[in-house]
């Protein structure tokens, strides 16, 4: 039986370029690249994905010091006009296993890199995954969400 108490991953590839800090309001103008690593990986590894207009990435959100995790409920962003809401009830970047999921927009491949627009992930980010979007693994049936959640991100991207 596999031991699945500690989970050990290593990053595929790395974000170049885009923005060196992160803030929280406005990356779909922001372009940067996921460049893959090399020792690992051959550009075949990427065949086929410039079919898809859009990427989901998954990063670690390496910068967040691990004293700094979260774990109980907070008001997002510090705003006390919001309610306090658990760390799963939220996308902040201070969670448990600092771990970010973005959707992006897909705009070239070359050789190892990957060119995006709207990745919420700053230079020099570990890359976990890189997944083509595909529109059938998106919400099925309508989707609700508070209206705090629609305040915070009126903004983001």
């Amino acid at each position: 039986m596999i031991d699945v108490s500690t989970v050990t991953l290593e990053p595929v590839a790395t974000v170049v370029g885009g923005r060196t800090e992160a803030y929280d309001d406005d990356w779909d103008g922001v372009e940067a690249l996921i460049r893959l690593d090399a020792a690992r990986f051959r550009p075949d590894s990427l065949a086929g994905l410039d079919a898809f207009s859009h990427l989901e990435v998954v990063f670690q959100f390496h910068l967040v010091d691990p004293a700094a995790v979260e774990t109980s409920a907070r008001h997002p962003r510090g705003n006390p006009d919001w309610p306090l809401v658990g760390i799963f009830a939220q996308r902040g970047k201070n969670r448990p296993n600092r771990l970010g999921v973005s959707r992006c927009r897909l705009v070239a491949v070359d050789g190892l890199d990957v060119h995006v627009r709207g990745l919420d992930a700053v230079d020099g980010t570990p890359v976990l995954d890189i997944k083509p979007y595909m529109a059938e693994f998106g919400p099925q049936g309508p989707t609700a969400q508070p209206a705090w959640a629609t305040e915070l991100m009126r903004h983001y991207y």
